[in-house]
Order: C-alpha cells, then sequence, then structure tokens
C-alpha cells in the first residue's frame, strides 16, 4: 500500500464512519423540523453565550499548556499557543487525533519549540484530562445511576443480555467504532514506526511528562484545569436553554450527556460525528425529550460547535501565517 493511499484512507475512513452512523440514526428523521427549528424556535442569545465558553476552555487550554511548557526552557506567547489550540481541533476534524502533532508543530514554527518536548506535555494533559472525566462520570454515575441502567438496558449493552446485545443494531455501530479506533491507531504506529524516531521522541516526551512536576504556579494549574472542564461543561449545558422542548431539563441530565458524549467523541470520527449524536439522542429521550426533538437538538449544536471549531481553526491559521508566514 503506497503512502498516498494510507494518507487518503486516514482520512476518509473516520469520515465514512460518522456518516454511515448518521445515515443510521437520521434514515427516518424528517428534515423539515430541523428547517422549523431552525428558523422559529433557536434561542441564538443563549446558543452565542454557549459558543463563549466554548472559546474560553481553548483560551485556558492554552493558557495551561505554556505552563506545562516553561519548566522545559520553552517560553512560547499565550497568542501562540492559544492559535495552536484553535488549530489543532480544527485539524482533528481533517484527521482524528491530529491535532495532538499539529498544535506542537505549530509552536515549534512559532516560537522554536521542541517538537518532542512539546508532545510530551500533549500527553501529560491527557492523563490529566483522563483523570479528570473519569472524576466527572464517577460523581455523575453515582448521582444518575438508574439513569445509566437505563440507557445500558435500551441500547442493548446490558452486560446480562448477549443475546440482546447481539440482535441490537447498536452493538455493531459500536463495532465499527472499535474497528474504526483499531485502524487509526495502526496508521498512527507506521508513523513511528522506525526505531530511532521512536527512541528520540520517547525521549522528548518523557521530559515532557515530567514537566509538569515544576510547573511555577501550580494553584494556576489547578485553576486552568477546573476553568477547562467547567468551561466545556458550560459549552454543552447551555444548549439546553437554546430550545424550548430542551430547557427543563437541568444540571444533573446536562452532566450525564456530557459524559456519555465525551466518551462518544473518542471514536475517530470528524468532531465525534455519529458516536456523540447516537449517546446525547438516547439520553435525552431516557429524560422525556422525543426521539424527534432529540435528534434536532444533537443535529443543530453538534452542527454549530462543529462550525466554531472551523472558524477558531481558521483565525488561528490565519494569525500564525500573516505573523510567521
Amino acid at each position: 500500500m503506497n503512502k498516498r493511499l494510507k494518507k487518503s484512507l486516514k482520512a476518509v475512513l473516520p469520515i465514512v464512519l460518522g456518516a454511515f452512523v448518521l445515515y443510521f440514526i437520521y434514515r427516518e428523521y424528517d428534515f423539515s423540523r430541523l428547517g422549523e427549528v431552525l428558523y422559529h424556535e433557536v434561542s441564538w442569545g443563549w446558543m452565542a453565550i454557549s459558543l463563549l465558553f466554548g472559546i474560553l476552555s481553548h483560551v485556558f487550554r492554552g493558557l495551561r499548556w505554556k505552563q506545562t511548557l516553561q519548566p522545559l526552557g520553552e517560553h512560547p506567547k499565550d497568542a501562540n499557543c492559544i492559535d495552536a489550540i484553535f488549530i489543532s481541533y480544527a485539524a482533528n476534524l481533517i484527521i482524528p487525533r491530529m491535532g495532538e502533532l499539529t498544535r506542537c508543530a505549530v509552536l515549534n514554527k512559532t516560537d522554536g519549540v521542541n517538537f518532542s518536548k512539546a508532545l510530551g506535555t500533549v500527553v501529560t494533559e491527557r492523563i490529566i484530562d483522563g483523570v479528570c472525566i473519569l472524576l466527572i462520570t464517577a460523581v455523575t454515575f453515582v448521582l444518575q445511576m438508574s439513569v445509566f441502567m437505563r440507557f445500558f438496558s435500551e441500547t442493548g449493552t446490558k452486560i446480562p443480555s448477549l443475546a440482546h446485545l447481539l440482535a441490537s443494531p447498536w452493538f455493531y455501530i459500536s463495532l465499527f467504532c472499535v474497528i474504526g479506533m483499531c485502524i487509526l491507531l495502526y496508521y498512527i504506529i507506521k508513523v513511528f514506526g522506525l526505531p530511532r524516531k521512536i527512541r528520540a521522541l520517547l525521549l522528548g516526551i518523557w521530559k515532557g511528562v515530567l514537566s509538569v512536576r515544576n510547573v511555577d504556579n501550580p494553584p494556576l494549574f489547578v485553576a486552568y484545569t477546573i476553568l477547562i472542564w467547567l468551561s466545556y461543561l458550560l459549552h454543552f449545558y447551555i444548549t439546553f436553554f437554546c430550545f424550548d422542548f430542551s430547557s427543563h431539563l437541568g444540571l444533573l441530565a446536562g452532566l450525564v450527556m456530557f459524559v456519555v458524549g465525551t466518551f462518544a467523541v473518542i471514536v475517530p470520527t470528524p468532531n465525534g460525528a455519529g458516536p456523540w449524536h447516537f449517546a446525547v439522542i438516547s439520553m435525552m429521550m431516557l429524560y422525556g425529550v422525543s426521539s424527534t426533538d432529540s435528534a434536532t437538538f444533537a443535529l443543530i449544536v453538534h452542527a454549530v460547535q462543529t462550525l466554531l471549531v472551523i472558524v477558531l481553526g481558521i483565525w488561528g491559521w490565519l494569525r500564525v501565517s500573516l505573523q510567521h508566514g
């Protein structure tokens, strides 16, 4: 398999996977309802507030990233760190998980930051964020255990019911998602397949991982981490108030859907398209919202939030290109 074909597959497979899941979910959806909601029912004021928190989450992430780079002797500008984050999320829309590499490359270009060290700090960030989402998930699961149990049962993922699991179409969606993740992992290994590259990369990554022990202001690092995740939650939760049919849902419902949505976007599709819709729609229906309205909510919210990622990515790319082109 030649390199051009491999690159094409890395870009195309996630799109195909996401399109398959979206088709399955929306194959019987009445799109006239989408137009009606868009033109007459959406509160764009609330949507704007939601988008503000989406931007803030990137800003706080950029500022926190700078903190982890400073102990390594790297001192990029705040604006460049934030622009790199903007660009990285947009890059993930093209090739999922490519953003981690892209943002390191951006800072290497703008501030001369060592690529492997920067990548190490990204690994550290991912570990910290993984711990954060597990803590949030644990708390949410305890508070809304009955809802999660209903979700597992109604989507065919209830462990005792193997026959039900195999008969459920959602099982095959999950299976395709896992296959997609395995294919993505294979290509990542292929990219860094040379032993010399691996040794140099791992050394830089290890230095980056250890950098978190020496951040100059640990309380500020913790504050940034809290603000990142609070902004993520509000970015999603505030969208409930954009629609009459979801405005009654409380913060606990928002936490539940935020958690399942966060795990859904792990699947390598553009911005979690498909798996995210499935997770949010399924959970929203458990809170009494109709299937049509749940599907409408997921379609509009995901589209608007994806558009924000694209706009911020273009903004960051233009700034970097004009200043360091």
